[in-house]
C-alpha cells in the first residue's frame, strides 16, 4: 500500500476491562490522514483527553502497555488492539473510550481484527511511510532481550521464552508480519496467567476482569480453561502479538527484523526509546520509494 488508509465507517464494541474489571465502550472512527492512532477519553470532559499512540507516550508497562499524555489522562491495556490495527496496514484511526482501559475481549487480538475489517478501508491522499532500520539496536537486562535488525523488506518478528513451568517450558516462534500471516497464527493467541498470582493481582488493583473467558489459566501443571489451549505453543504466539501491537507504536510500519528473548512490554518500549536516540540507527522512507 502506497497511500495511508483509515477505516470506512464507525463501529462499536463494548467489553469488560482485564484490570478493572468495568465494562466500556470503545467506538473506533475514520480519522484525517497523518493522525495516526488517537484515543480519545469520553468519559473526560474537563481535561485534555486525547491520548496518541507513540512509544514517548508510554508511562506504565505492568502487565500491559498504558499511555499518558501531559495532563495525565491514560488508556491502558492498548497492545491488543494495536496489534490488530498494524498488522492489518492502516494508517490513521480515532478511538473513542468511556473508560481507562481497552476491553479484553477474550484476551487475544481477533475481536479487533474482525471489527476493524467490518469498519471497512478507504485509502487517503496522502503517500505513506514506513520506518526502516538501518542499523541493529539491542538491549539487555540480564537474561532479557530485545533487538532490532535490518532487513530485507517487510516485518519479521522472532521471539524465545522460557518459563520455570511444565505447561510452558521453552518455546520460539517467529513469521513475517502480515494480515494473513497475522490472522492465521497469531491472532487467536491469548493472554495467560497463573492462578496462584491471581488474589496479590487484585489486591494491587488489577485482574479484576480476568476470567477464563479472557486468561488462559495454568495451575500448576495443568490448564483451567475448558478446551485447553488454542495453540501448543500459544504462549510464545502471544507474546509475538504483544510486541507487535507495543512495537507498533513506533508510529509507522517497520521494515526490519525483531527479535525478543523473554521480553515484555517494558523492554519492548525501551527498544524503542533507544532506536529513535540514534538517528543513524533508522529513516522514514515514503512507501513508494521502495516500490
Amino acid at each position: 500500500m502506497l497511500k495511508q488508509t483509515t477505516i470506512l465507517k464507525s463501529v462499536e464494541y463494548t467489553g469488560i476491562a482485564l484490570h478493572s474489571g468495568a465494562e466500556v465502550k470503545m467506538t473506533l472512527k475514520p480519522a484525517l490522514p497523518d493522525t495516526g492512532v488517537l484515543f480519545r477519553r469520553v468519559d473526560i470532559t474537563d481535561a485534555d483527553n486525547e491520548v496518541a499512540a507513540r512509544f514517548d507516550n508510554v508511562g506504565e508497562t505492568m502487565l500491559g502497555t498504558t499511555i499518558i499524555n501531559k495532563a495525565g489522562t491514560s488508556v491502558a491495556t492498548i497492545e491488543h488492539f494495536m496489534a490488530a490495527f498494524a498488522s492489518l496496514g492502516l494508517d490513521n484511526i480515532e478511538v473513542d473510550i468511556d473508560g481507562p482501559e481497552i476491553p479484553i475481549a477474550d484476551g487475544c487480538s481477533e475481536v479487533f481484527m474482525d471489527l476493524l475489517v467490518d469498519a471497512g478501508r478507504q485509502e487517503q491522499d496522502k503517500p505513506r511511510r514506513v520506518l526502516k532500520i538501518l542499523k541493529s539496536v539491542c538491549i539487555e537486562e540480564g537474561l532479557k532481550k530485545a533487538e532490532l535488525h535490518p532487513g530485507e523488506g517487510g516485518f519479521l518478528v522472532r521471539f524465545d521464552i522460557d518459563f520455570d513451568n511444565p505447561v510452558i517450558g521453552q518455546q520460539s516462534y517467529g513469521l513475517d508480519v502480515t494480515a494473513q500471516t497475522f490472522r492465521e497464527n497469531i491472532a487467536r493467541a491469548r493472554t495467560f496467567g497463573f492462578f496462584h498470582e491471581l488474589e496479590q493481582l487484585q489486591a494491587l488493583g488489577l485482574a479484576k476482569g480476568a476470567s477464563l473467558d479472557n486468561t488462559i489459566a495454568i495451575d500448576g501443571e495443568s490448564i483451567m480453561n475448558e478446551g485447553g489451549l488454542r495453540f501448543e505453543d500459544e504462549f510464545v504466539r502471544h507474546k509475538v502479538l504483544d510486541a507487535i501491537g507495543d512495537l507498533s507504536l513506533a508510529g509507522a510500519p517497520i521494515i526490519g527484523e525483531f527479535t525478543g528473548v523473554r521480553s515484555g512490554h517494558a523492554l519492548n518500549n525501551t527498544l524503542l526509546r533507544a532506536l529513535f536516540k540514534q538517528p543513524e540507527a533508522y529513516q522514514y522512507i515514503e512507501a513508494d520509494a521502495l516500490a
